[in-house]
């Protein structure tokens, strides 16, 4: 049901002076937040927020910056103001919630710079926080232009802690730190070691999601929704006045957009709460974004898989088929080259995943290292590594998929593209058909490297649009798409329920590799990156130590066992990996146990405790059951958490089975002790389970039935 209510205001010719002193609120459906505008004596648009009563943020500019044209800065007048209240409820094809509530209060301004050219900046408030835009309506006068900057700041009242990455244009993968606003500086934080790798703006810019604690436990959150066709926004730090401004990524040749009216920014957003758990259970990025273009959407299925992959990040096995060096893709016969004996994505191994996912259950069998290419792809910057369609010749395509379809499994594709966009965008019919051709309806593709062509970046205009390109096409193919070392996600897959998850972040194959991400990792992710979508983040690592495969190994995964468990609970996605070898599983099978169970759609979730970088606790219900799960995480320390069940149904008994850190467990000296109890439980009760240092706990909770209650005693 939707309700809409309108009300426009109109102001005529009316001089900058009398209008510098208007002041324009409205307030949130709660009342617990204030929007302020105003044009200042400059005639500059001006906005402020406040929550419940106090100042987050204060007197902010906006303005939009036209490269040899006329700015949207300053010596406004306003034409219009029109208010809105809007209320409805919807329902996503997939996700966290089966019900979305979308309910928010709109002021609309319609302002005219000293050119006659129009810009309309809307405002959205919600119950838990603030949307923004700029809108430029089609005009004579302005029809096709280039933005060379946006002028959006966000004046904080304080000097904040702060959870943040370097303002990288290439990369989302790095560690977080925590600093005061004032002591943002990249280049001794944590990831001072490795800036030097990447793309790298300036050192005090940092990228969005950032997350925010004030000194009287605010918790505020900036970031964008809805981004198409338009760069990412990063924001820059003045660490002396405690302000954040907007800096978008430019293009080869330094412009920031190219546009034509009728266009639209994304929303910037601010949420706040003084609970950590309200910035968890937002939604208000994906309302921001709009309505499925997908009309029909029943082919868009969430699943668990496994995979050809965690044995090439621990060294166990080659994407590549043959170690020779500058193979030219349309002329080398492969069945000439000689093979290396440890390419991964052969046919037997490929039949063991596929035999291991339909004895557990689990639909899917991604294939990494398929097809011909990976000989000469990393670091070389070139045009046509991969075709997308030519198999090694051990990979016999028709044969695995009548072997997945007899097992009912599909296998998952895999697109690597070496960062060569302009060879995917070319080949991307082909290989799609190629893909329903051969059965696949589900693709993870990959941007690793530069980007061609020469001088883009991966979160600039041209390679937004390339991402959202992706997911329309696939989806007129009705193909399920899983992006790797893309833009940060913000809230498309409403728009596009077929772009499923992403990366877009360090995920857990950099414990594989390097010094891997600390046990603080998992709990300012939710806080940040996840904010604007799911995250593969490929949990479900059992065999913690790299020594397991080479003795010589000092990588290990910064998690115990059971926190692996939990993220599948934490860590949101649709797409659910079954990240760690087969053999690795069968070792442990009574804790494989809750991934085999655990589902990856939900009918609701809570948010029952959280603090970024310390600790979090979430239930969710599993869709169309009265099922639930849980999953509880900390950080390097080890705590007792107090979990009460109110969330269960107060007329049933539920079995639950408790995944639990031994005593002895350890994330460094003991990552595998654990400990299984299945008791009987109720709404009532209050589970007191103990973490281990960088451990966690999953539950599964499901009703009792009679015999169950026979044979299990109540929890105590």
């Amino acid at each position: 049901m939707k309700k809409i209510i309108i009300t426009i205001l109109f102001f005529g010719w009316i001089i900058n002076t009398t209008q510098a002193q208007m002041l324009y609120k409205i307030q949130s459906p709660n009342k617990n937040f204030e929007l302020i505008f105003e044009l200042n004596q400059q005639a500059q648009p001006i906005y402020q927020l406040n929550y419940k009563n106090k100042n987050v943020i204060k007197k902010s500019k906006l303005g939009i910056k036209i490269k040899n044209g006329n700015d949207f800065i300053d010596n406004f007048k306003i034409n219009t103001t029109q208010n809105k209240d809007f209320d409805e409820t919807w329902q996503p094809a997939w996700g966290e919630t089966k019900n979305i509530r979308n309910q928010y209060k709109s002021l609309i301004i319609n302002l005219e710079n000293k050119n006659k050219q129009i810009v309309v900046i809307e405002f959205r408030l919600f119950d838990d926080g603030l949307g923004f835009r700029y809108e430029f309506p089609e005009q004579p006068s302005l029809q096709y232009f280039t933005v060379s900057d946006e002028k959006t700041e966000f004046n904080l009242v304080g000097n904040h802690t702060t959870f943040w990455i370097p303002g990288d244009y290439d990369s989302n993968e790095y560690v977080y730190s925590t600093s005061k606003l004032s002591e943002i500086d990249a280049y001794k934080g944590k990831n001072a070691t490795e800036i030097g790798v990447k793309t790298f703006f300036s050192p005090n810019a940092v990228q969005t999601p950032l997350m925010m604690k004030t000194e009287d436990n605010l918790y505020i959150n900036i970031h964008e929704a809805a981004l198409v066709d338009y760069p990412a926004m990063n924001l820059m730090v003045d660490k002396q006045n405690f302000s954040l401004s907007s800096h978008l990524v430019p293009n080869a040749l330094g412009d920031k957009a190219y546009l034509q009216t009728p266009a639209k920014t994304p929303w910037r957003t601010v949420i706040v709460s003084d609970k950590a758990t309200e910035i968890l259970a937002s939604k208000t990025i994906l309302n921001l974004n709009e309505p499925s273009k997908i009309k029909e959407t029943s082919w868009i299925k969430p699943q668990k898989f496994v995979g050809v992959w965690w044995e090439m990040h621990v060294g166990k096995g080659t994407w590549n088929y043959s170690d020779t060096k500058n193979i030219k893709l349309k002329t080398t016969d492969f069945k000439n080259l000689q093979p290396n004996g440890k390419h991964a994505a052969n046919n037997e191994n490929t039949k063991k995943y596929i035999d291991f996912a339909a004895k557990n259950g689990f639909t899917g069998v991604l294939v990494e290292g398929w097809n011909v290419g990976w000989e000469d792809w990393f670091g070389n910057w070139k045009e046509e590594v991969f075709d997308f369609v030519t198999p090694y010749p051990d990979f016999d395509v028709k044969m695995l998929q009548n072997y997945a379809k007899s097992k009912n499994v599909k296998l998952i594709m895999h697109h690597e593209t070496s960062g060569a966009v302009s060879n995917y965008e070319r080949r991307l019919d082909e290989a799609f058909k190629f893909m329903k051709d051969n059965d696949y309806d589900a693709v993870k593709t990959g941007y690793v490297g530069k980007i061609i062509p020469r001088g883009e970046h991966h979160d600039g205009q041209i390679m937004v649009n390339h991402y959202v390109h992706v997911a329309e096409k696939a989806a007129q193919y009705k193909i399920m798409v899983d992006t790797h070392e893309p833009v940060r996600p913000t809230g498309l897959h409403r728009t596009y329920p077929n772009f499923m998850a992403c990366e877009a972040a360090r995920g857990n194959e950099f414990n594989a590799w390097s010094v891997g991400n600390p046990p603080e990792h998992e709990t300012i992710l939710p806080f940040t990156r996840l904010m604007g979508g799911p995250m593969d983040y490929t949990p479900g690592i059992f065999e913690i130590k790299m020594s397991h495969y080479n003795p010589n190994a000092t990588q290990q995964v910064h998690t115990t066992l059971t926190k692996q468990l939990a993220l599948y609970i934490t860590m949101y996605s649709p797409l659910q990996m079954v990240s760690d070898l087969p053999e690795n599983y069968e070792k442990h099978l009574d804790a494989f146990q809750f991934i085999k169970d655990v589902p990856t759609d939900w009918d609701d979730t809570k948010i029952i405790e959280a603090e970024p970088a310390d600790y979090i606790t979430i239930a969710r219900k599993e869709k169309g059951t009265e099922n639930w799960f849980l999953g509880a995480i900390t950080d390097e320390n080890k705590r007792i958490t107090n979990i009460s069940l109110d969330f269960l149904n107060k007329n049933q008994t539920y079995i639950a089975t408790i995944y639990q850190d031994g005593k002895d467990a350890d994330w460094q000296k003991n990552p595998k002790s654990y400990q299984i109890q299945s008791v009987l439980v109720k709404t009532t009760n209050t589970l007191k389970i103990s973490l281990a240092n960088g451990g966690g706990c999953a539950i599964s909770f499901k009703p009792a039935i009679k015999e169950d209650l026979k044979k299990l005693k109540f929890y105590k």
